[in-house]
This record gives structure tokens, C-alpha cells and sequence, in this order.
């Protein structure tokens, strides 16, 4: 019987961790991961103690301690975990899931996830667990897929890879859910967060010829500016209130 849901998105990442750092950590992927990583990173508070929800290899809790924090990486991939142990021996890495995180009340001053959020079946119970771990004062930032005419096609591509066996990080028919900037707002409000600010970012796409993707990468903040609908990535963005 094929493999569907959770156990399919962590069968991929362990047949792609091997690879992952070249898509993400070198060329073209290496400045499109640091602009979405800038995004959600801005948001966040410094030298505090970080979940990184769908952690990866660790690339973004690498930078996370560069600036004096301390981490603890997430992933439902124990092939990813490995591979984030070996990169950031000084951070903390468990396997699990956003849905149900094996940590206590009041754990975290912040939480991030990139490009992790559209797996999930219930985004709204996700965000009640970061709400729950999260001290008072503490603030989640993430980064997921939005939705527009760009993103349309991509369930359709990613069906076509996965009938064709290629073997590339995030190509498959996962169900992955592309979200709009109220979709976010009323997730994050429906988990109690307040402050809650939505934004759209990403017009160079790592998958682009580089020629197109450093003229891409030109324009992006006009885009990100003036056409966000253009932009097909959503960072979204919350604080726990005090009692």
C-alpha cells in the first residue's frame, strides 16, 4: 500500500537528506534559503532559546546560534536529525512533530518554520502546540507556501516528478496546502496570538536558470513591495501575550 501522509513526507526526507544541503546550502539555493531565512529571523527574538519546527539539516538554527541563541531542531526525518547533529553539535535535535511537541509548557522564547508549515494536516492544532510551548513574551515566526496563479500548477508538477522518480528535495504529492495572507491571520489569531503581522515574500525561486534568477532577485523587493501577489512565498508572525 503506498505510503501517505506523515510516513510519505518522512520516507522523502530520508532518501533526500543526503542531498539536501545542495539544493538549500550552495548556488542559487544557498541566497534564495538566507532571503526567506532574513524574513522569518527578523522577527525573532536574539540570544534566546529557538524550536525549529521541520528543522531540516539545520541551516537555519546555524544562524540562529551565530547571533547567540541556542536551538533545538524538530524534524519528523531522523536522517535530517543526523545530518543537523553533525552540522550543529551545540544545538539539541529530536525527531517528532509539530502536531504533538514532546516538550513541556513555557519552554521557548521563540519558534520558527521554514517551508515546513504546509505539511500539515491541522495547522491550527500546530499552532496551539507552539502557543503552549512558548513562554509569555515569546514570538513564532514561519515561512510556507501561498497561494496564487505562480503556485497553481506546482501540485500537478510535483505528481508528475513523483510518477517520474525524480529524485529532488520537496518533489512528490504530499497534499501540501498553499495558503493566502487571511488564511495565516485567522490561524494565528485562532491559536491566541496577538501582534500577528502577515507578509508575502519570494519572487526568485531557486529553481530558476541563474541568469533569470539574479534578474529575479533584482526586482524582488519591488515585488515583494508593490506586487506581493506576485510573490508566492507567505512569513507570518505572533506573540504569546503576557497573563
Amino acid at each position: 500500500m503506498p505510503l501517505k501522509g506523515p510516513a510519505k513526507v518522512r520516507r522523502h526526507y530520508d532518501e533526500v537528506a543526503e542531498i539536501y544541503d545542495r539544493r538549500y546550502a550552495e548556488g542559487t539555493g544557498r541566497s534564495y534559503h538566507r532571503h526567506i531565512s532574513d524574513q522569518v529571523m527578523n522577527w525573532l527574538p536574539p540570544g534566546g532559546r529557538l524550536l525549529d519546527i521541520g528543522c531540516g539539516t539545520g541551516l537555519f538554527i546555524e544562524q540562529y546560534l551565530e547571533r547567540g541563541g541556542r536551538g533545538v531542531g524538530l524534524d519528523i526525518s531522523p536522517k535530517m536529525i543526523e545530518r543537523g547533529r553533525d552540522r550543529v553539535p551545540a544545538a539539541d535535535w529530536v525527531v517528532g512533530t509539530g502536531e504533538s511537541l514532546p516538550f513541556r509548557d513555557d519552554s521557548f522564547d521563540a519558534v520558527s518554520s521554514l517551508l515546513a508549515f504546509s505539511y500539515f494536516k491541522d495547522p491550527q492544532g500546530m499552532l496551539s502546540e507552539v502557543y503552549r510551548v512558548l513562554r509569555p513574551g515569546g514570538r513564532v515566526a514561519l515561512c510556507t507556501l501561498g497561494r496564487n496563479f505562480l503556485t497553481a500548477g506546482l501540485p500537478a508538477i510535483h505528481t508528475l516528478g513523483e510518477l517520474a522518480r525524480v529524485r529532488q528535495v520537496g518533489m512528490g504529492n504530499f497534499g501540501e496546502r498553499y495558503y493566502s495572507e487571511a488564511e495565516m491571520s485567522e490561524l494565528f489569531s485562532g491559536a491566541s496570538f496577538v501582534d500577528v503581522r502577515v507578509k508575502r515574500c519570494s519572487f526568485a525561486h531557486l529553481n530558476l536558470a541563474r541568469p533569470v534568477f539574479q534578474l529575479a532577485r533584482k526586482i524582488e523587493p519591488i515585488v515583494e513591495q508593490r506586487l506581493p501577489y506576485l510573490a508566492y512565498n507567505i512569513c507570518a508572525t505572533g506573540r504569546k501575550p503576557h497573563p
